[in-house]
């Protein structure tokens, strides 16, 4: 059976500019098969209605925790890919702080198997840099990149061993593979609960110093420097951090970042009610932070938006604030994040947000051979449609993640997804998943 794209206006990463052009698309066994203004009808055809939306490349996540396996409570594959799917997402890098911890290949198996079973978007789990994440001895590299892995972090914990992240960097650099680093110094962090600054000082709660993340920012630039390995810094939420990679870039380093949703939208002053809800590692920052990441997004110094999406039971979420783990959910709202934040502020082009949100993370993980493609005849049929005008209110109640810990909830945002295609199948349509 065909499935016909009628009516919507194509961005992707052969586009000039962001105004699109009007067109259908036809896919079929998996793949694009026609572009063009009047396709011609055939009996049985499925036809998703494009009218007033935009069609783009499938967005790929480059930091998503699904839990599974050992947190199911919070989370399961199939409930965070369902989330994933009606946020627009193709494909998610899967972060590798479960239980068992992904270092070793049949747990990654395990978490691509699973992926797969749900069938909902493309899962591509991560391996660890160390074993257990625990920091000490670094993880089976060969093991993992022969099995599938590209992209290998500690998430959650920074490596702190400077001589053992050189050797990770100098064995990922032969292996071809991505060191993606959670930039947190932790003995500066210890007790920590929210941004150091003058909010924590007023409500009287322990603070997190920017400097944890930057220190650990310029140490391992210099040590990309030093190895010439590709290293990935995770959600980076300081403007002194984007200073710091926006000159290793100028200096030819093989260096990307990302930042999250909530880091380019929420202030340390959310946390003026004490709820856990705005409790995020790395914390909150202040509106300068905020206004330094979304030019550094503007001006290409940061290259992805990635959703750090953490999902929490609530029974954990709901504890007292020193005691609730940190981490929001956002795989449903990042793309009306951006759009609000980025787009409708006039900051940036659609097609600018698109790429950070697509082709550039697709890039990045290495699954752009199937994944942030431009929607031309030929290519893999990954396809998201949305409508860039259309506004919501975010509703914790209705996200289909297993945990509702949304930051955004009650917030009115703008840029809806409507249909998402995986591999010329629609497993999204008006809005809601149909498996």
């Amino acid at each position: 059976m065909r499935t016909i794209i009628s009516g919507g206006r194509i961005i992707d990463s052969a586009s000039t500019d962001d105004r699109g052009r009007l067109t259908d698309v036809v896919i079929l066994d998996g793949r694009v098969v026609e572009v063009s203004t009047a396709p011609e009808r055939q009996p049985g055809d499925l036809v998703l209605d494009a009218t007033g939306c935009i069609v783009s490349s499938g967005l790929v996540d480059l930091h998503t925790h699904l839990r599974e396996p050992g947190r199911e409570e919070s989370e399961t594959i199939e409930t965070g890919s369902r989330a994933a799917a009606l946020g627009g997402f193709t494909a998610v890098v899967a972060m590798p702080n479960t239980d068992p911890a992904q270092d070793s290949r049949i747990v990654v198996d395990f978490v691509r198997e699973q992926g797969r079973r749900a069938g909902l978007c493309d899962v591509h789990p991560s391996g660890c840099i160390t074993v257990g994440r625990a920091g000490e001895t670094l993880a089976p590299f060969d093991e993992l990149s022969v099995a599938g892995v590209r992209i290998f972090t500690d998430d959650g914990n920074g490596v702190q061993d400077p001589l053992l992240m050189r050797r990770a960097m100098e064995y990922g650099r032969d292996l071809g593979i991505t060191l993606a680093q959670h930039c947190e110094v932790s003995r500066l962090t210890q007790g920590a609960v929210m941004h150091e600054g003058g909010c924590c000082s007023r409500l009287g709660l322990p603070g997190w110093p920017s400097i944890a993340e930057e220190l650990m920012v310029h140490r391992d630039i210099e040590l990309c420097r030093l190895t010439g390995a590709r290293v990935h810094f995770l959600h980076l939420s300081t403007a002194r951090s984007v200073d710091l990679v926006r000159t290793a870039k100028a200096d030819g380093l093989p260096i990307t970042a990302e930042a999250t949703p909530h880091h380019i939208s929420l202030t340390d002053e959310m946390l003026g009610g004490f709820d856990p809800v705005f409790k995020v590692n790395p914390p909150l920052r202040t509106r300068a932070d905020i206004d330094a990441l979304k030019q550094g997004l503007a001006d290409g110094t940061i290259d992805a938006i990635a959703t750090d999406h953490a999902p929490h039971a609530a029974h954990l979420k709901e504890q007292t604030l020193d005691l609730a783990p940190p981490g929001m959910i956002g795989l449903e709202t990042s793309l009306a994040v951006a759009i609000t934040e980025l787009v409708s502020t006039g900051l940036m082009d659609l097609r600018a947000v698109l790429a950070t949100l697509s082709w550039n993370p697709a890039r990045i993980a290495g699954l752009d051979d199937r994944h942030g493609r431009p929607v031309a005849a030929g290519e893999p049929a990954n396809i998201v449609v949305f409508d860039p005008g259309a506004r919501w209110s975010v509703d914790r109640a209705a996200v289909a993640s297993k945990s509702s810990n949304t930051p955004f909830h009650g917030r009115e945002l703008v840029g809806r997804v409507r249909h998402t295609v995986l591999d010329g199948t629609a497993v999204v349509v008006d809005g809601k998943a149909i498996r």
